[in-house]
């Protein structure tokens, strides 16, 4: 059995979260509470931009939706009946109809 990268990035990722727990229980009282404030400032703000972030690419992917299918038509003229052409679907009678 070898010893592959796995293995050793799982050493690696343990012995770090080992030094962080003695570090945190080796400070003061003061110190813990400015860690954690200091992470949920953090924390919000991650996710303040997070939100902003969704909120922007919804009106991102409405707009390409609007105008998006504004240019491809009069960027390409007659594809919307070729598709309609290629993939309308098939009668009883072999047709296609639209």
């Amino acid at each position: 059995m070898s010893v592959g990268a796995k293995h050793i990035a799982t050493f690696l990722l343990g012995a770090a979260a080992a030094l962080a727990a003695h570090k945190y229980y080796t400070m003061t009282d003061e110190e813990k509470e400015k860690l954690i404030a200091d992470l949920k400032a953090k924390a919000k703000s991650f996710k303040d931009e997070a939100e902003s972030t969704a909120d922007k690419a919804k009106d991102y992917f409405e707009e390409l939706k609007t105008k998006g299918s504004k240019a491809f038509k009069e960027n390409f003229g007659d594809v919307e009946s070729m598709f309609n052409d290629l993939f309308g679907k098939k009668s009883q009678g072999g047709e296609k109809t639209v």
